[in-house]
C-alpha cells in the first residue's frame, strides 16, 4: 500500500532524515486534532502527546511543544522567557512553520523558530508529535525532541516547575 504524500509532510520526514531520525510516520483515516483525539487514535495516554502550539513572544513566533495533559499558562511562561505571550492567529502559524494548526510539527519548518519542550513529557518513553498534517504523526523521545528542535527544555506551568531537573538532566548540552 502506497503512503499518502502531503508537501508539509514530506518536509517534515526531510527534516526528520537530515537530523538522523528515521521516524515512522503515521497516517490516520481522519484529523486528530487534539492530543485527546490523538491519544485515543493510538491507543496510549494523552501525557504522550506533544502538542505544537505556536504563540508570539513579544510578536517574534516561539514553539511550544508541550504534554497533551495539561496547558501552557502563557503568562508564567511570558514572565518566565521575559516577555508577553500570546496566542498566534492561524496565518501567524502558517508563516513561522509553514503548516496549519491541528498538525504543526517540531520540524519542517521554512527557518528556525524558537522552540521550548515541555519537561513534563519526560514522564514518558515514548511521545508522539504531529508530523506537518493533521491526520498525521511520529515517534519520538524527550531527548530527541530537544536535539531536532534545538529546543529548551523547561516547564510550561508553575505547578510542573520541579519537573525540570528531569528534562535539563536527561538534556544537558542539547539545546
Amino acid at each position: 500500500m502506497t503512503q499518502p504524500s502531503h508537501p508539509a509532510v514530506d518536509r517534515v520526514a526531510e527534516a526528520l532524515a537530515a537530523r538522523g531520525v528515521s521516524a515512522e510516520i503515521t497516517w490516520f483515516d481522519d484529523a486528530v486534532t487534539t492530543a485527546q483525539l490523538a491519544a485515543d487514535a493510538l491507543g496510549i495516554e494523552v501525557g504522550q502527546i506533544a502538542n505544537s502550539l505556536v504563540f508570539l513572544l513579544d510578536d517574534e513566533p516561539i514553539l511550544v511543544l508541550t504534554s497533551g495533559a495539561h496547558r501552557v499558562d502563557t503568562e508564567w511562561l511570558g514572565a518566565e522567557l521575559g516577555g508577553v505571550i500570546r496566542r498566534a492567529s492561524k496565518d501567524d502559524v502558517k508563516d513561522a512553520t509553514g503548516q496549519v494548526i491541528g498538525g504543526v510539527a517540531p520540524v519542517g519548518h521554512p527557518a528556525p523558530v524558537r522552540t521550548v519542550v515541555d519537561t513534563m513529557l519526560a514522564d514518558h518513553d515514548v511521545v508522539w508529535a504531529a508530523a506537518g498534517h493533521a491526520k498525521t504523526v511520529f515517534p519520538t523521545t524527550f531527548d530527541e525532541l530537544v536535539r531536532i528542535t534545538g529546543g529548551t527544555p523547561r516547564p510550561v506551568e508553575p505547578r510542573a516547575a520541579g519537573a525540570v531537573d528531569r528534562g535539563a538532566t536527561a538534556s544537558a548540552g542539547a539545546a
